[in-house]
Formats: C-alpha cells, sequence, structure tokens
C-alpha cells in the first residue's frame, strides 16, 4: 500500500503509460521466472530528467549490501530508468544516518531509499522527508515508529515455510524422521519471529520432523556456537537442525565438530540442516553436502522489487504492497540446485564485496 502521496516526483516523467509499463513488467516477479523488464522495449521510460534517488546505507561491510547496490543500479538501467544515485554510508550509527539523509533532504533528492540501522530512530528521518514532501522507502529493515511511503525487502516468513516444506520433503524421502534443533535469531526481530513461525508451521504441516527445543541466539554468533553445543548435549536423539540464519554458519560447524556429528550426507552421524539466507559460508558448506536446504536472502529479488516501486512512485502509482510492504520471496536451494540460481549474490561476489 502506498502510505503518502508525493508531489517532487511530478514532471519527471515524459511517458507515464512506458512506466506502468514497466510496474506491471516487474510485478510479483522472481529472479528464476522473470526477465528484465529491458526485454520489453515497451517498458523504456523516457525521462524528462534523471530521478535523483539518494540511498543511506547503515553500513557496507558485508559483500550483502554491496550486491544489493549493484543490482539496483543494473537492473534500474535495464528497466530504462534513468537515475543519478547518491549514496552515503553510517558506518553503523544511528546519529550519522540521520545527519546523513538530512544531507540528502537539502540536496532535494526525488526519493530517499534507506536500510536503517536502528528502525525506530529512522521515523524522525521519515518525518524530516515528508516534511519536505520527500517519498521515503525503507529498505530490508521496515520502520518501527513512523510509516514510510513504502517498504521494500524479503519475505522471511515465506523463507522458513518453503524451506521447512523441503526439508519434510528430503527427510521422507530418505526415510528419515527428523527431531530438530531449532537455533532462533533475536526474537525482538520481525524477521526471526517471521522464520520461527514459519518453521512452526512447517512442523505443524508435516509429520516428517519435529521441532523439540528452541534456543535464541539474538543474532550473536558466540551464542550460535554455545546454543547449538548446548542443544545437542541435552537432545543426543537431536538428527536435524533448522536455522534462522546462515550468516553465522562457521559457529554452528563448530558445535557440530565438538560433538563429533560435523558429516556430509550419507555418512551416519549427518545432521539434516535446513538454513536460512544461503550466506556465503553456507554456500560452501551446502556445496559439500553439510547442508540440506537452505532459502535465500535474495539480494537480486529485492533490488527487482525497489526497482518496481521506484517505477510506481515515478508514474505516481500505489506500488501495490501488502501490510508488510513489498516482499521479494528467495529461493529454495540444495546441494544439487544451487549453482543452477541466476544472479545468486554468495556465489558471485567475494567477501569484499568484489564481484567474481
Amino acid at each position: 500500500m502506498l502510505t503518502k502521496s508525493k508531489s517532487r516526483l511530478t514532471g519527471l516523467v515524459v511517458g507515464v503509460l512506458a512506466v506502468t509499463a514497466l510496474v506491471a513488467s516487474c510485478a510479483q516477479a522472481t529472479p528464476e521466472v522473470a526477465e528484465p523488464a529491458a526485454e520489453d522495449s515497451s517498458a523504456t521510460l523516457e525521462m524528462a530528467a534523471p530521478l535523483r534517488v539518494g540511498l543511506s546505507w547503515n553500513e557496507k561491510n558485508l559483500a550483502l549490501v554491496q550486491a544489493w547496490q549493484d543490482y539496483m543500479q543494473q537492473l534500474a538501467e535495464e528497466g530504462g530508468l534513468e537515475v543519478e544515485w547518491v549514496i552515503n554510508v553510517a558506518d553503523n550509527d544511528p546519529s550519522r544516518q540521520a545527519s546523513n539523509i538530512e544531507d540528502l533532504i537539502n540536496q532535494g533528492v526525488d526519493v530517499i531509499v534507506a536500510r536503517a540501522e536502528d528502525s525506530a530512530a529512522i521515523g524522525a528521518s521519515i518525518r524530516a522527508a515528508d516534511a519536505a514532501g520527500i517519498p521515503f522507502v525503507t529498505f530490508d529493515r521496515p520502520s518501527s515508529t513512523d510509516q514510510p511511503t513504502a517498504h521494500v525487502g524479503g519475505d522471511s516468513y515465506d523463507q522458513a515455510l518453503t524451506t521447512g516444506n523441503q526439508l519434510a520433503e528430503i527427510l521422507t524421502n530418505a526415510g528419515v524422521v527428523g527431531s530438530c534443533i531449532e537455533l532462533q535469531g533475536g526474537l525482538t526481530d520481525v524477521n526471526a519471529i517471521n522464520r520461527s513461525r514459519g518453521f512452526a508451521d512447517a512442523d505443524a504441516s508435516s509429520s516428517a520432523f519435529e521441532i523439540i527445543t528452541q534456543v535464541p541466539t539474538e543474532w550473536n554468533p558466540d551464542l550460535f556456537l554455545s546454543g547449538a553445543t548446548n542443544a545437542l548435549r541435552a537432545n543426543p536423539e537431536a538428527n536435524c537442525m533448522l536455522i534462522a540464519s546462515d550468516f553465522a554458519w562457521p559457529s554452528v560447524q563448530s558445535a557440530l565438530e565438538g560433538a563429533g556429528k560435523w558429516a556430509p550426507t550419507g555418512e551416519a552421524n549427518h545432521i539434516w540442516f535446513a538454513t536460512q539466507d544461503v550466506f556465503p559460508d553456507a554456500y560452501v558448506a551446502m556445496k559439500a553436502g553439510y547442508i540440506d536446504v537452505g532459502t535465500t536472502y535474495d539480494a537480486y529479488a529485492h533490488a527487482q522489487e525497489l526497482v518496481r516501486v521506484l517505477g510506481a512512485l515515478v508514474a505516481g502509482e500505489d506500488p501495490g504492497c501488502g501490510a508488510d510492504g513489498c516482499l521479494a520471496k528467495g529461493r529454495v536451494a540444495t546441494p544439487d540446485t544451487v549453482d543452477s540460481l541466476e544472479n545468486l549474490w554468495s556465489r558471485d561476489y567475494n567477501p569484499d564485496g568484489s564481484k567474481k
């Protein structure tokens, strides 16, 4: 849902029908089934002036952030959306991000896109942009206070549900009944809550596995290590794990090595693994047969959805977001399919963010 009506974009577009074509061509697209909008010449925009997008990153220490940015720029260009990107980085400092966004407002950008360092503090920046008549799009992390013009992110509930359902199929085919340890994320994080809910719903809909214990980690790698270690010790019957995010995969690997259960699929002491995100370490582990299934936190799909939303704003259209925002779904990956997924950032980017 478009929550606020803005006037700053008026006059940027000569061909509004062309913008509408771009929006329609990208709607609900996923990377494996949709071609870029540029393939269709009718989707090309005729801009009276470049769209100035202020892009406020909370940090750029992750290869994921560089992948998001590169895909945004690539897809905007391919879709014929002429954009001048004005980019700044807050280095994990909420106060600095607020100052950076104030600079974008003072520069008179047409739209602000921000990945918040602090989901509550970002509300003040949303209010400041609103007062200046500038649409504000939160990216990846929603605001917990003021409502932006739109929110673009990943569908974290669907991630866990699709992963859990695929694990159930894998276990059934292997003739295994799973007794699973769930390593949860930070329980004040909506993404962690949604992922735990998705796993629970997959458990409830199948007899292939049962979640026997849940371990909160607060997204702390040390707690992934200690939590997995203690859960394996307390539940010797456990033969599978559900992981809220595999960004901390090295910690989980250490716990399994300590328990004598670090083994690929096919070996007797293998722990069946279902993960979320498929970060670089997890991609390597999946290729080696240690992780059985994961659903991607899909930088390409997130960027594609952002470009679609920008096109809708330029056209003066409601981007059609749901109650939780415009959410892009991930793609289910297994050792057999992970290398067939196009534009998989964790495979295609180096740890420093450079393209392989």
